[in-house]
């Protein structure tokens, strides 16, 4: 395929327009349902309240505002891709804005600006006696933002596709935040159950995560890396590529998928995480130290890989329970294997070192339940 070839193939999967709209009508889009800002979102972008009280003052000064991207659903309703926080700090400003739960959150109390220091204090109405008055209310209803909309035309994969790109390098989400960002667009309920599924206390037990990982939603991107990588063979594990892209093609794919199988799948997750606690807890995916005789250090993805990921598909084997398998024993062994040793070290890349330790881990467990002894 040509350069040309591929560039008219994907421009016409996106159909857009775009005009200026007011502040107005946008609160009135707001007010009537026709534009929906997923208030799920609002527990990944953190706007403080000087960050929102700097838009109130760029409203007022007449500073312009970056473009928002709204996609067009099949009812009309428009979805917000980019521009969530501007939206949502103007609805809390005017009271509007409403929780995942339907209810109305307190309104927006401004801080002191660089220009505006009196904004101080000031809230919309004056029912407290600090409203910043009907003129400065009409200048922010009449002020214009561009809104740029993907038509219902454009295929859903550029939807997500624009999401990510429009929210990646200058957002404070990590990877796996806008991966769940992206999720509830697609739909909230598989969202919701993967999240679940990061709350399991055998999970949680084993992966013993920081404070400042668990913040970044690590866990869910540990939960999404179980599902996407471990039905795969070895020839698809090879074609993954960049791995964050990888894991959030997989993700819409299986959100998408009305077929997708998350009863059996979450049955493999629990069955594979309590056993992993059961016999090595907060140990399962730290590095044995012969050197010591004891596990050390934090936390290393190369472990996941081997006891949740390739242990996983041998969890419902009938040898696991029958044979007395003893995970202990297997992950002093494991760090004693050159093979699996050489193919984690510092600076390999997950592309790299995933299609290698899959495989070695699976190969490794049926070593393991066909000859249990030999070790």
């Amino acid at each position: 395929m040509t350069l040309n070839t591929e560039i008219q193939k994907h421009r016409s999967e996106i159909f857009s327009e775009g005009y200026s709209m007011s502040i107005g009508e946008l609160i009135s889009l707001y007010e009537n349902e026709e534009i929906d800002i997923h208030p799920e979102f609002q527990r990944f972008f953190r706007w403080n309240h000087t960050q929102k009280s700097r838009l109130v003052e760029s409203l007022l000064l007449g500073i312009p505002i970056p473009s928002i991207f709204v996609s067009q659903r099949a009812d009309g309703v428009w979805d917000v891709i980019d521009g969530l926080q501007r939206l949502s700090t103007v609805f809390e400003l005017v009271g509007l804005l409403k929780n995942d739960k339907g209810k109305a959150l307190t309104p927006l109390v401004m801080t002191k600006t660089k220009y505006l220091p009196s904004l101080e204090g000031k809230t919309w109405d004056d029912s407290n006696g600090k409203g910043i008055g009907r003129e400065n209310q009409l200048l922010i209803k009449r002020s214009k933002i561009d809104v740029k909309i993907i038509l219902r035309e454009s295929s859903e994969a550029s939807k997500y596709e624009l999401f990510q790109r429009l929210n990646t390098g200058g957002s404070q989400l990590s990877d796996q935040e806008l991966r769940n960002v992206i999720m509830i667009m697609v739909d909230p309920a598989f969202y919701r159950w993967t999240a679940r599924l990061a709350q399991d206390e055998h999970f949680q037990s084993c992966i013993a995560l920081s404070d400042k990982a668990l913040a970044e939603q690590y866990d869910l991107e540990l939960v999404m890396r179980f599902l996407a990588l471990r039905n795969l063979e070895r020839d698809e594990l090879r074609r993954i590529g960049e791995l964050g892209d990888f894991l959030t093609d997989q993700a819409v794919s299986f959100a998408e998928d009305k077929r997708y199988n998350k009863k059996r799948e979450e049955a493999v997750f629990k069955k594979t995480f309590r056993f992993l606690a059961e016999q090595l807890n907060d140990n399962t995916f730290h590095k044995f130290d012969h050197s010591k005789d004891r596990y050390s250090g934090g936390f290393l993805i190369s472990a996941f890989e081997v006891f949740a990921i390739g242990f996983s598909m041998y969890i419902q084997d009938p040898r696991v329970t029958s044979v007395g398998i003893n995970l202990n024993e297997m992950a002093q062994a494991l760090w004693k294997d050159s093979r699996f040793t050489n193919s984690t070290g510092s600076g390999i890349r997950a592309s790299t070192r995933i299609p290698n330790v899959i495989p070695y881990a699976r190969e490794f467990f049926e070593a393991w339940l066909s000859e249990p002894k030999k070790n």
